[in-house]
């Protein structure tokens, strides 16, 4: 029988979803209700799920930094996409806090290392250094995250 049609409980389709990857609680909340389940019992679900701890907004948001750091994303967009996917702020900061403590997210660094490793050098002329901005930013660097990476990405080159 396809699964579609077999009655499944809010905590099936969770523990399906969260042996994949983690979710954030609103994130898998969301895809819950879209599955049809009714929100009360989704809630109750989710309550359940964080209590025997496997659901935690904590190690969500640990996993998915660590995934965009190794990817060369900055902290801007980082942050943007933590607090899109229902990580509250005063968490973000903490967790973002806390890995900037480590060095793990480290703004300037990160944008020297993407920067030298999509750019042969700074560009010679003011449309090539725009082009290195641009790319920058959307990556998620703040201005002087990027004013420092155009200086001093090829350094050590």
């Amino acid at each position: 029988m396809p699964r579609d049609t077999v009655d499944t409980s809010p905590r099936d389709d969770a523990i399906r979803l969260l042996a994949r990857r983690e979710y954030a609680r609103a994130e898998l909340a969301s895809r819950l209700t879209a599955k049809g389940h009714a929100a009360q019992a989704v809630a109750e679900c989710l309550e359940a799920l964080a209590e025997e701890g496997l659901q935690s907004d904590d190690r969500f948001a640990e996993s998915f930094v660590r995934s965009r750091v190794l990817r060369g994303q900055g902290p801007l967009k980082i942050r943007a996409e933590l607090e899109r996917r229902g990580i509250d702020r005063e968490r973000l900061r903490a967790m973002l806090g806390a890995f900037e403590e480590s060095g793990e997210l480290d703004g300037f660094a990160l944008a020297r290392a993407a920067l030298a490793k999509r750019f042969a050098g700074p560009g010679d002329t003011p449309r090539e250094r725009a082009r290195r901005e641009r790319f920058l930013a959307g990556r998620g660097f703040d201005a002087e995250q990027v004013r420092h990476a155009l200086e001093h990405a090829w350094d050590d080159a």
